[in-house]
């Protein structure tokens, strides 16, 4: 008796967070989902069984949220994990929703004299590969960079 080898499987794209919903067709652009609250209409990124603002339980609805928001804050990595580029700008951006993200701001030299007059301004979403994983798939992240163009 013979075994036949398996076919590969067809390599995909595979958001590295589960709230990041990566297009299904050509042309769609990426996005975070999360939860909104029925009862008090609080935003949080990815799925939700309570609300930690009203203690509601199970009264959510999906939302898209917006791919911009504005940098609140951010500090300048300089030590990190064994294969980590440094530095690199950790930052939290606020969303119109109204919840806040941590995130990477690239696109901008870390440096805080660079950084300072970003504070409080537009920020855009993007997406883009950052590893392979075992299986030979492309990991996409969601980053975050000022306004191109």
């Amino acid at each position: 008796m013979t075994q036949q080898a398996e076919a590969p499987a067809e390599k995909q794209e595979r958001p590295i967070v589960p709230f990041l919903v990566l297009p299904a067709k050509e042309g769609e652009k990426p996005y975070l989902r999360g939860s909104k609250c029925k009862s008090c209409g609080a935003a949080y990124l990815g799925d939700r069984m309570a609300c930690g603002k009203c203690s509601a339980v199970g009264e959510f609805e999906e939302i898209r949220f917006s791919d911009y928001g504005e940098l609140h804050t951010f500090t300048i990595v300089y030590q990190t994990a064994p294969g980590i580029e440094v530095p690199f700008v950790a930052a939290i951006v606020d969303l119109p929703e109204g919840t806040s993200i941590r995130c990477n701001i690239v696109g901008i030299e870390p440096d805080p004299e660079k950084l300072v007059p970003l504070l409080g301004k537009r920020v855009e979403m993007y997406t883009e590969k950052v590893r392979t994983d075992n299986e030979g798939n492309d990991v996409i992240a969601f980053r975050f960079r000022p306004p191109q163009g």
